[in-house]
């Protein structure tokens, strides 16, 4: 089974437990979205997306500039964070 092929709520609350556990952890939130980055391009690259939020999310990566991408990143960290 792909563990990727999860509901977008699923992935927003596995992705918000992360970046909570990364600031218990005292990870910076520039260190944090930095790291948001890198997993952005790596899963824009390599995972196909499972439902048709994450496809919006890579489509937007995809034509997104680096500075876009930022702040994609920035607020998908704000998403995943929200309670």
């Amino acid at each position: 089974m792909n563990t990727l092929n999860i509901s977008w709520d699923s992935w927003k609350r596995t992705l918000g437990q992360a970046v909570e556990y990364a600031e218990e952890m005292g990870i910076t939130k520039e260190h944090l979205n930095s790291m948001a980055y890198q997993l952005g391009d790596i899963l824009a690259s390599s995972v196909p997306p499972a439902n048709p939020e994450q496809k919006a999310v890579k489509e937007l990566w995809e034509v997104a500039d680096t500075e876009e991408r930022q702040v994609l990143t920035n607020l998908m960290t704000k998403l995943a964070s929200k309670k």
